[in-house]
């Protein structure tokens, strides 16, 4: 789970927390398991020379008061190392930013966030910011957006020019009410729901692969947050403003404005708790849009996605449709024309080697591991491109909480060691092309194409 850098960590800290009780209670032998443990325990309760006996908050802070530059630095050190090894950043790594800040060491925290040359330059160059960041949004409660707030760095998501000005109003945000009275039931009252928030859109900016739909039928929802905050961060800022302070969501689709907060319960009956804080405030409204959307399309022959996914996402999704199954039947339609359009639209060797410009929005059969069909499902096509094994895979972002599953008749999808980065899922191509049943493509043709290699048909069968 945690290869796959989840936002929402809660679950899994509260999960080692109870392993390593048992541990030190001799209730149970991982056997050569524990070293792996040692590691989880030691990021989160005692990553640093400092902190190793986990001494609590207060005692860790009259430490630091008592150490030298180099000691500072080495603590540093220790938190980055252990933040980036798992994943998980510890309430002693808070509790450390923010005490740099007050004690002129800010110095040191390009070390303390284990921040690259890229991350560097947009530390340096949006400085106050992110020290304002740092001192509205991160706390012990909130420890996780420290990753949150590396990764975005890291991702130069500030030299987007409308990106640091969105932040610094969402800084300064009033939130309505109702939106402030959800955040409190999901994550308590210990810190200010607007605290939680600024924590949750750190955190998504930094990660948009990390977004989850949780156990709610929202992959729609939590695929557009992805999407946006991958690809459109300043839009995605926009949409958590007007709900913030409105509590409503304007969109349009084919011209016709669509207000959430008049409109009817979407799939989602109720809020989504188990998921992060942009999630929480975002997912209602987007699910309620999505469904009306699906409602104007009612009378169509097409499957609605043709028309609601552009409207819903973005611009940028392509404007050709292609669609494997006949909708009022379910049974395969032209499945050699679809084949041969996603070789020449998406693979490197068939389309003159133009890589995916654009994250895609595409929709997947998902079966079981009997190769037994479970449903629709929506996922994000990232690139396409070699393993280390020189095997053309498809990344993708799967919604889902587990994106590594078995699908059936040898297509098992890969998480991490197969050049995945962080939050991809893969399948070899011709895999994942066997599970594929609708996708979007543009009319722009670039490049030199190459003939469809006919013979992979065959072996698209027996995936199927």
């Amino acid at each position: 789970m945690l290869a796959q850098r989840p936002i929402q960590v809660n679950p899994i800290k509260a999960m080692i927390t109870q392993i390593s009780i048992l541990v030190s209670q001799e209730q149970v032998n991982l056997g050569e398991a524990k070293l792996g443990i040692d590691r989880l325990v030691s990021a989160l309760y005692g990553p640093t020379q400092g902190c190793y006996d986990d001494p609590g908050l207060d005692a860790y802070c009259q430490r630091l008061s008592a150490m030298d530059n180099n000691s500072l630095q080495q603590e540093a050190m220790g938190f980055a190392r252990a933040m980036h090894d798992v994943g998980l950043a510890s309430d002693y790594h808070a509790i450390f930013l923010r005490w740099l800040l007050d004690n002129e060491g800010s110095d040191i925290l390009p070390t303390a966030l284990g921040l690259s040359n890229t991350g560097l330059d947009c530390l340096v160059t949006y400085r106050q910011l992110v020290h304002t960041l740092i001192q509205e949004a991160i706390y012990p409660q909130t420890a996780q957006a420290v990753y949150g707030l590396a990764m975005l760095l890291e991702r130069g998501v500030l030299f987007d020019a409308p990106v640091a000005p969105s932040l610094w109003r969402q800084i300064h945000l009033n939130l309505h009410p109702d939106v402030a009275a959800s955040l409190t039931l999901a994550f308590g009252d210990q810190l200010p729901a607007r605290v939680h928030l600024l924590a949750g859109v750190m955190s998504v900016l930094g990660q948009p692969l990390g977004v989850a739909q949780g156990n709610n039928p929202t992959c729609q929802s939590a695929r557009a947050i992805s999407m946006w905050a991958y690809n459109d961060p300043d839009y995605l800022l926009n949409c958590i403003v007007q709900v913030a302070c409105n509590t409503s969501l304007r969109m349009h689709f084919e011209g016709k404005t669509l207000d959430s907060h008049t409109l009817l319960q979407g799939l989602s009956t109720a809020l989504p708790f188990d998921t992060d804080p942009v999630s929480v405030v975002l997912v209602p409204h987007l699910d309620k849009l999505y469904i009306e959307m699906g409602r104007c399309c009612v009378s169509r022959d097409q499957d609605p996605h043709k028309w609601i996914n552009p409207e819903f996402h973005g611009w940028y999704v392509g404007r050709e449709f292609m669609i494997a199954v006949e909708v009022k039947t379910g049974m395969l339609k032209d499945f050699d024309g679809f084949i041969e359009r996603f070789y020449r639209s998406y693979h490197p060797l068939y389309n003159g080697n133009i890589p995916v410009i654009h994250p895609q929005p595409v929709g997947v059969a998902v079966t079981s591991s009997q190769g037994r069909f479970i449903g629709w499902h929506a996922v994000t096509l990232i690139r396409v491109a070699f393993d280390q094994d020189n095997v053309m895979r498809v990344y993708f972002y799967n919604p889902n909480n587990d994106s590594g599953q078995d699908w059936g008749n040898e297509v098992v999808v890969s998480t991490q060691g197969k050049g995945e980065q962080y939050g991809e899922a893969s399948l070899p191509f011709e895999q994942f092309l066997s599970r594929l049943y609708l996708y979007h493509d543009d009319t722009i043709q670039v490049g030199i194409k190459s003939h469809y290699p006919m013979k992979q048909l065959p072996m698209l069968n027996e995936w199927l």
